[in-house]
């Protein structure tokens, strides 16, 4: 009797697997598709963390930023410095404004120009520097919820 459960127990596996999938995938479906531009007016601009200076302003794009899978615009005045900083997430980015170059530690200066894709891994510190000329406005798609933490400067 034991087997024939067993049997049952296979065979419907791969219909249950199939059941979950197809309402996971119509879920989905149902979100609706998004569009935004830089000058958006349905976006809602606020402040960055406390340590990056006054000029800094953050759009939430997609999703929850308390929760993983968000997508940003970050955007800093043109001649804007960004502090030494990391994040718990890999942030996949994309300048879509400006002139911004970007140093990860222990690696070359790499410039990003409008168009540029650039992949930043979890916990590398780095800083940026928003060229004079224009705003440098950058979409970043965070894996994990949103967040920045100041490298602070040792003293000797």
């Amino acid at each position: 009797m034991l087997g024939k459960n067993r049997k049952k127990q296979r065979a419907l596996l791969p219909l249950l697997t199939f059941s979950l999938l197809t309402a996971f995938t119509t879920l989905a479906a149902n979100e609706p598709a998004l569009k935004y531009s830089l000058d958006d007016k349905a976006l809602t601009w606020g402040p960055c963390p406390a340590f990056i200076p006054k000029g800094c302003e953050i759009a939430v794009l997609h999703g929850d930023p308390g929760q993983e899978n968000a997508d940003i615009f970050f955007k800093v005045p043109a001649d804007f410095a960004i502090p030494h900083h990391w994040h718990t997430s890999p942030e996949r980015m994309v300048l879509v404004s400006g002139k911004m170059k970007v140093t990860y530690d222990d690696q070359k200066t790499e410039t990003l120009n409008v168009g540029d894709y650039a992949y930043g891994p979890a916990k590398r510190p780095h800083v940026a520097y928003c060229e004079k000329g224009a705003p440098c406005v950058l979409f970043i798609a965070f894996e994990n919820p949103v967040d920045a933490f100041e490298v602070m400067k040792k003293h000797p």
